[in-house]
């Protein structure tokens, strides 16, 4: 069973500019090729994704057509740069989008994102990435996204270091390994759900 991959490339860097974070995902669509899963590469800061908690926040929203290929995915990446500590601004304006997700439970109680799943990428120079996890791991479960084990990978450099992942000249090899895991485990969850979906209850 073929499996489509969505991933969004949270970077603050517009266009063409080397990204880390796209460099990093470049890797985990790798991995998932081997998983008999494939799909594409999006950098949301090209869009014009509007803030707000809807599913449409009016003329100019670039977010209606970018829920519909999330929602027509399997599996979801979310790939983001660590600031100061934290999630990309761009990272977060996904998932506060995604908050419409809640109110659109079906009579089950489903969410529209019932039966997907979705992974995190982290990438920066500076220490963050587990609270970076932490946050869009409990944001993406709020909204209806099932986390596989080992749903995360990541790398970081020397604290205060000044060398990006993008720099280096080959992967790192305990990275490397971590998304293999990744990809694995989340291809394997992802047939499991599309087997037998999760039932919900009566509202």
């Amino acid at each position: 069973m073929s499996l489509d991959v969505l991933a969004l490339n949270c970077t603050l860097k517009h266009g063409n500019a080397a990204s880390s974070t796209g460099r990093l995902l470049d890797e985990v669509m790798e991995a998932f090729k081997a998983q008999d899963a494939s799909g594409c590469t999006i950098r949301v800061v090209d869009l014009d994704v509007k803030p707000g908690v809807s599913a449409d926040e009016g003329p100019g929203d670039d977010w209606p057509d970018l829920r519909t290929r999330i929602l027509a995915a399997d599996i979801v990446v979310i790939g983001t740069p660590v600031w100061m500590g934290q999630p990309s601004s761009v990272a977060k304006r996904v998932l506060e989008r995604m908050d419409a997700f809640i109110s659109e439970a079906d009579q089950h109680s489903r969410m529209p994102t019932h039966g997907k799943v979705a992974v995190v990428a982290v990438v920066g120079n500076e220490d963050g990435a587990h609270h970076c996890h932490a946050e869009i791991f409990q944001a993406l479960n709020d909204i209806g996204f099932t986390i596989p084990m080992g749903g995360g990978t990541y790398w970081v450099g020397e604290a205060m270091g000044a060398t990006d992942y993008k720099d280096l000249p080959e992967p790192a090899g305990k990275t490397r390994h971590t998304t293999r895991v990744l990809a694995a485990n989340a291809a394997h969850l992802a047939r499991l759900l599309k087997d037998a979906p999760y039932r919900g209850v009566a509202n």
